[in-house]
Parts: structure tokens; C-alpha cells; sequence
């Protein structure tokens, strides 16, 4: 049985290091990019890694826009949780009020019409949580994202005859004009999602660019060769570091798909951006706690075809 209390206390040490650490593989591709750069783009990024160091020094957030905190859930079929599934959820908002006030993050939740701010970040359908479940574990895996929440998403419907020379015609299309207006905070990690319904395009995009680590290759090797050429596209258009000249636009690309109507080929692309926040933890059944960078939370399970 995995205790309330102790799911609460991860969450909010997920909260925590979302914030302030960000993931050793982000780093890395940050400082790699910083090396082949040049001016402006070059001079961003070595200021974003002494950043990084000095908020995991100063126990303090890498940026003051802390997003919008979200959750992913993946929870095995034999795992048992105190209370239930209701409980779990509401361990997951108290854990994200606690860490508001005391971390601090920036309240950026308002109500949509009226714009009253509880200052805490949770209100009506928030934190956002996505569930997924594995077979034959008694675990529980948490992961928290702190996504920005105004900018860095597009949606189109293309159509089967457009083919892969639509999908990157609508990331050039994507990319150019984020660069332009500032809405990518580059260089992000690009999720393309394809197929699907309109709602779970968005979805998948999204999750391909917030929960796989950077260098990390689809399982379908024609899925991996396109998002290394994607990748390669988008870091040609000649944008670097915060819009300034370059070819740091994209740190990786990612794809992930999902069966879609016959007559039409949804595809939706999501920047994750500089401040790349992520973290994850394992609640094992004895009430452990394992952290990790990788949320690992696509596998053979949740990627699986037609029935068993």
C-alpha cells in the first residue's frame, strides 16, 4: 500500500526540482550547442548553463515564469494507493499549493473569464494530470512538467496526399514564425504529434516533447530517420539562441503517433523550451522513493497496435 502522505511529499520534491534542476541531458545539449555557436546565440547560451548553475546552487528557480505545473501519472495494474485513485489526485494539488508558497513558484493559474487568482496554482481542471497505466508492476510513477502555458503549440490538419513534405512545410511554417515573434524561448525540444483525434494530436506532440529525454530515438526506425531529418530542417533556418542568428533553434525533435481517420493527417508541434523542467519519481509498493530524469513514460505497452 502506498501511503497518502508519502505521495504528497514526492510530489512536492518533483515540484522542486522541476524548478530549480534542470535535466543533466538538457544540459548537455545546451552546452553542446554552445560550442558550435557563435555571437549573440553563443553568448545566451553559456549565460543560460551559468544560469542553471547558480539556481541549483542557490536552491532557487532558473526562471521567474515557473509555467504551468502539470502531472503524469503512470500507475502499475497491481499498485494500491491509500484512498484511491481520488486521493492520489488530491495529494497531487495539495503537493502543488504547498510548493507555490514555499519554493516559491509564480501563481500563474487564473480563472478564464473572471481572472481571480487563488495564488496556488490549482483551480478549476488544474494542475492538468494525464494517466497511463503499465501491466504486471505494483509501482507508481510520477512525473511533473512546468510548461509555459501562453505560446510554443501549433495544430493543422493535413490531409494523407500531403504526405511528409507537408508535415515539415508546417514545421518550417511553425518554427519560422515562433522564432520571429518570440514565442519558442529556443533552443526547445520539438514534439511533433501525428494522428490521433484533434485532441489527442495535441496531446501526443506535447508528450513527445516534454517526457523523452534529448538523443533519445523512436522505436520505429523510419519514425527516428524523420525526426533526425526534421531536426536537421529546423535547426537550418537560420535561428539560433532566443531568435538571435544561429542553428541552435531545436535541441531535439520527437515524434509520436497515434491511428487516425482515414481521411486525414492531424499533426500538432510543441516547443519545450528553454527552461526544459522536468522530473520524475518511482513510488515503489513498499513506499520507496527512486528520482530520475527519465520519465520513461512511452514503452512497448502504451505504444502497442490493434488487440492482443
Amino acid at each position: 500500500m502506498i501511503a497518502y502522505r508519502t505521495i504528497e511529499q514526492a510530489a512536492f520534491q518533483l515540484m522542486e526540482k522541476a524548478a530549480i534542476d534542470i535535466p543533466e541531458d538538457y544540459r548537455r545539449a545546451v552546452a553542446a550547442m554552445s560550442e558550435r555557436e557563435q555571437g549573440l546565440s553563443c553568448f545566451v547560451l553559456k549565460t543560460m548553463l551559468d544560469n542553471y548553475a547558480a539556481a541549483s546552487a542557490d536552491r532557487r528557480p532558473m526562471c521567474a515564469d515557473t509555467g504551468l505545473p502539470r502531472y503524469y501519472v503512470k500507475a502499475g495494474n497491481d499498485a494500491r494507493i491509500e484512498g484511491g485513485f481520488v486521493a492520489l489526485e488530491k495529494a497531487l494539488r495539495t503537493a502543488t499549493a504547498r510548493a507555490t508558497k514555499s519554493i516559491p513558484l509564480r501563481p500563474n493559474r487564473v480563472h478564464p473569464l473572471w481572472r481571480t487568482d487563488p495564488n496556488n496554482n490549482v483551480g478549476i481542471n488544474a494542475p492538468e494530470i494525464d494517466w497511463s497505466f503499465e501491466p504486471n508492476a505494483d509501482w507508481l510513477d510520477l512525473t511533473t512538467v512546468h510548461k509555459g502555458g501562453l505560446f510554443g503549440s501549433d495544430y493543422r490538419m493535413l490531409f494523407p496526399g500531403d504526405g511528409i513534405d507537408g508535415i515539415k512545410r508546417f514545421l518550417l511554417d511553425t518554427l519560422v514564425a515562433f522564432g520571429k515573434r518570440g514565442l519558442a524561448c529556443q533552443p526547445a525540444i520539438v514534439g511533433v504529434g501525428i494522428g490521433g483525434s484533434k485532441d489527442a494530436c495535441m496531446m501526443l506532440g506535447k508528450q513527445a516533447a516534454c517526457l523523452r529525454l534529448v538523443g533519445d530515438r523512436h522505436p520505429d526506425p523510419k519514425i527516428a530517420e524523420l525526426e533526425g531529418e526534421l531536426m536537421e530542417l529546423g535547426n537550418r533556418i537560420g535561428m539560433g539562441a532566443m531568435g538571435f542568428a544561429g542553428r541552435s533553434m531545436v535541441a531535439d525533435l520527437h515524434i509520436e503517433v497515434g491511428h487516425t481517420h482515414t481521411g486525414g493527417m492531424p499533426v500538432s508541434v510543441h516547443t519545450f523550451c528553454l527552461s526544459s523542467r522536468r522530473a520524475t519519481v518511482r513510488i515503489d509498493a513498499g513506499g520507496a522513493r527512486h528520482f530520475r530524469d527519465d520519465p520513461k513514460w512511452f514503452s512497448d505497452y502504451s505504444r502497442r497496435e490493434t488487440v492482443e
